[in-house]
């Protein structure tokens, strides 16, 4: 008696027969032939896979090519998707931090397809320096010598370091001895750099003379690194900036300040808490200054260096800044940002992230009601809504205890758990991304700037 296995795989279609199967034909004219090749093998290695073990198979050419198509679909999906942020967290680095302007969108696009004078100096007609693009600007905002930028801010320490204390030793407080996103610690960034760690004074008491006790012949540098994702109260005592500089002259030692998230504006003019200024930082003496260039700045992922004409040379100077230079999409959206800063007579509803942080709550609170009904017919029948007060924060390790007022929208069911709720927004198209309360599924408002947003397609239960 003939195995009924070995008929099925007789019956099987060679590849040559599916590449010439009209479907398979309109995938070609779409993929390149390799790849169709390898979905049509790994089909029919699949079918005899589950042929062998018994398992009965539809084996018509057609069927087949239902799971290459599949495959080649899935596969074409980009693992990047847009997302929508209802979670209260502003700077959410899990969901990509700031929110370009359309002037840096536009930047980007104008850069990407077509050669750019990215190092080369038009007027002399060789070779020019990247950085040099964004220095006047970043000289005009904020009144140091000399500017550069890298990747991220961890970077912009990184090299600073690197080239400013290389085998050498660099002073910090206790107290500032930071861990931020992802386990990157102060002390391991500075073993990176080829600098040497010297602590002082203790976690929450800093005192002038720590600093001048702990310098040797071996000290290169002050490091000061401003607390932004935490807050040391009670009993504290903080060495400030200008006692810093002012001993760090006495010594002829540059200081170097981390400041983090970095702002370019007074954010205290629109009732949020001081954030140190870049400028004032400057103006207050420091040598060097890092910041970021995604978080309360608003603009792309990079690392901002500012300060003295001839430690920004230095900088500059170091290998080690090729390997963390940005490419031309991250400096067209950065200089467009920036000269937004320079220019707009209206610099908070240009850029989104501070558009965020300085709506009212009276416009949030509008927002909510003119989705809540619209919301309530997407989802159906058995789901509670209502408009709640509540707090959005900034996020991404800026000003950690300081809350905003905002406006959510709970979503409740007596059939689904919260996490279920989370769960059926999270595969709406797009996503939406909210929060769980006290066993309840929350849609924070302050950055929802489009209602829409907020009706998603979503998937029947």
């Amino acid at each position: 008696m003939a195995d009924p296995n070995a008929t099925l795989l007789r019956e099987l279609p060679s590849i040559d027969r599916l590449l010439n199967h009209g479907r398979c034909a309109a995938l070609l004219t779409r993929y390149n032939r390799d790849y169709v090749t390898q979905k049509c093998r790994a089909a029919l290695d699949r079918l005899r896979a589950d042929i062998r073990q018994g398992k009965s198979q539809l084996l018509n050419d057609d069927a087949i090519i239902d799971q290459v198509e599949a495959w080649i679909e899935l596969e074409s999906r980009p693992g990047h998707i847009r997302v929508v942020n209802a979670t209260g967290t502003i700077l959410h680095t899990n969901l990509g931090r700031a929110l370009l302007s359309q002037a840096a969108i536009d930047a980007m696009v104008a850069v990407a397809g077509k050669p750019v004078n990215l190092e080369y100096d038009l007027a002399a007609g060789k070779r020019g320096k990247r950085e040099e693009t964004l220095q006047q600007l970043l000289v005009d905002l904020t009144g140091a010598e000399a500017a550069t930028v890298v990747n991220n801010n961890a970077a912009a320490v990184l090299l600073g370091l690197n080239s400013l204390a290389q085998g050498k030793e660099v002073i910090v407080s206790r107290g500032e001895l930071i861990e931020i996103g992802g386990a990157f610690r102060i002390p391991e960034i500075m073993a990176k750099s080829g600098a040497k760690l010297r602590e002082v004074g203790a976690t929450n008491r800093t005192h002038p003379a720590d600093y001048e006790n702990a310098i040797n012949d071996k000290t290169a540098l002050l490091l000061k690194v401003h607390t932004s994702n935490y807050k040391v109260v009670g009993f504290t005592a903080e060495v400030t900036l200008e006692q810093m500089v002012a001993i760090g002259r006495k010594h002829n030692l540059p200081v170097m300040e981390d400041l983090g998230s970095g702002a370019l504006i007074d954010l205290s003019k629109y009732g949020l808490p001081k954030e140190p200024l870049v400028g004032e930082r400057i103006a207050a003496g420091a040598d060097v200054v890092t910041f970021s260039g995604d978080k309360i700045l608003g603009g792309p992922q990079a690392g901002l260096m500012v300060g003295k004409k001839e430690l920004i040379g230095k900088i500059n100077r170091n290998h080690l800044q090729r390997a963390l230079r940005c490419g031309k999409l991250t400096l067209a959206a950065l200089e467009a940002t920036l000269r937004r800063y320079r220019q707009s007579p209206n610099i908070t509803e240009e850029i989104p992230t501070l558009r965020a942080f300085t709506r009212s709550v009276d416009e949030v609170r509008a927002m909510g009601q003119s989705v809540l009904p619209k919301l309530a017919a997407a989802l159906g029948d058995g789901y509670q809504l209502s408009l709640q007060d509540s707090t959005s924060q900034i996020g991404s390790g800026a000003m950690p205890t300081e809350e905003l007022p905002t406006v959510v929208i709970t979503v409740e069911s007596t059939k689904q758990s919260a996490n279920a709720i989370a769960k059926r927004f999270r595969q709406a198209d797009p996503p939406i991304i909210g929060r769980i309360q006290e066993d309840r599924f929350l849609l924070d408002l302050r950055t929802i700037f489009d209602a829409d947003d907020l009706i998603p397609q979503l998937r029947s239960e």
